[in-house]
Order: C-alpha cells, then sequence, then structure tokens
C-alpha cells in the first residue's frame, strides 16, 4: 500500500476492513481526515466503491484523487460473501438493525430442504431491496419511507448469484458463502430464502471478502492504516 503525497494525488485503491458498527462513510470521513492531516491537505476527493451496512464488515475499496473516477468500474465487480442466515424469526430491515416482528416455527425444515431451497437463488433473479436501503426513490431514501411508516411500492431488480453455498449447518442459524452482482442485497436474499423455507428468516452475519481480485486478506482495519499514516491510535 503506498501512502506517498504523489499516489495519493494521482489516485489511490485502498483496500479497507470495516469493523463491526461503523459506516461505510464513516470509514471513508476517518480515512480523508488522516490523510489530511498526514499531508497537510485542505482538499482530497475520496470516496468508497460498494456500500457495506453497518453491522457488515470486510472489505471495502476506498479510492483518492484522480482514482476516484474508477469507482463506477469497481463498483461493477463481482461481490463475495460470508456470513449467517437465521431461520425462524423475521423483522423489517432483513438483519439485526430492527427487532424481530414474526417469528416462525422451524420444525418442518429438513437438511435438504435447505438445499433444495437455495436452488431458487442460483443464477439470474428478481430481487426486492429492502425497505430500509439508501436506494432513492423520487428524492427520497427507501429508508427514509420506512422510518416515518410511509409505504412505497418497491421494484425487484435483476441480479445474479453466481455461487450459493451452504457451509455450516446448526439449525435455526446456517452459514453461507456468496458470489454475486453488483446490487446484491444478502439481506433480501436471506429474507426471501426464509419464505422459500415456508418460515421466515433473517441476515444475521455479514461479511464481505472479496470484490473481484481485490481480498480482505489484504486490507487494513481503519485504526492501522491511521496508525500508519499520522502514528495514532483512530
Amino acid at each position: 500500500m503506498n501512502l506517498s503525497l504523489n499516489s495519493i494525488l494521482e489516485g489511490q485503491l485502498l483496500l479497507l476492513d470495516k469493523p463491526i458498527e461503523w459506516t461505510s462513510f464513516q470509514v471513508v470521513n476517518k480515512l480523508r481526515w488522516a490523510l489530511k492531516k498526514k499531508f497537510q491537505l485542505k482538499k482530497l476527493k475520496v470516496g468508497h466503491a460498494g456500500t457495506l451496512d453497518p453491522l457488515a464488515t470486510g472489505l471495502l475499496i476506498v479510492c483518492t484523487g484522480k482514482m476516484t473516477k474508477k469507482i463506477s468500474e469497481i463498483q461493477a465487480l463481482e461481490k463475495e460473501y460470508t456470513g449467517t442466515i437465521s431461520i425462524g424469526a423475521t423483522t423489517p430491515s432483513f438483519d439485526l438493525e430492527t427487532p424481530f416482528d414474526q417469528h416462525y416455527s422451524t420444525d418442518h425444515i429438513k437438511q435438504e430442504d435447505l438445499f433444495l431451497a437455495k436452488k431458487q437463488f442460483e443464477g439470474l433473479i428478481d430481487q426486492y431491496p429492502p425497505i430500509y436501503s439508501a436506494i432513492k426513490k423520487e428524492g427520497k431514501r427507501l429508508y427514509e419511507y420506512a422510518r416515518q411508516g410511509e409505504k412505497t411500492k418497491i421494484e425487484a431488480r435483476k441480479v445474479t448469484i453466481n455461487t450459493f453455498d451452504l457451509s455450516q449447518i446448526e439449525l435455526p442459524d446456517v452459514k453461507f458463502h456468496i458470489k454475486c452482482s453488483k446490487g446484491t442485497y444478502i439481506r433480501s436474499l436471506a429474507h426471501d430464502y426464509g419464505k422459500a423455507l415456508q418460515s421466515g428468516a433473517h441476515l444475521s452475519q455479514l461479511r464481505r471478502t472479496a470484490i473481484g481480485p481485490y481480498s480482505v486478506e489484504d486490507a487494513m482495519t481503519p485504526e492501522q492504516i491511521v496508525h500508519k499514516l499520522i502514528g495514532i491510535s483512530s
């Protein structure tokens, strides 16, 4: 990771490992602050290539300077995730950011059902984004409609699930490995998977491990990169 002034201004692609409960915006802000402090800059273009929800961890690609022009190109790359789907309860946000709203029986679910149900979500599928998402509709974020108790029609979107493997089953928890296209909501996948099992489900854990050729194994936490830049803890 080249953190010289010239490389940062010309355009640098930085791999960050986002901690849980941090927003992607907070990671970008922390990095921008550290870079500006290190190099005594008044302005610096910094942006990320693909949001991670606050409760998700893992790879966040941050671009500086002229590299910010490549953000759309990076966002289009295949994403790779690991995580846990918990069966038997749903939440409005499809993850643990909101409280449970309904509980369902899981007594009827056999292991073979779990593998049969996931086949519905392999390949090109129609997916409805969560109402608790940052997608804009008529100039307003969907989560704003949700928080204000307003109903709005959400349009389905085409996404591609290239890989959907179940890595460990200990009901009600099912651990997975997924490779998918841009625009895929793993929260929606978890919710829909629960319905396919004639039950309910939510996403209880999520980690992004790769974006195209970039791996979280090569990433630094915000604390590590701030310490590397200016020698203090974030």
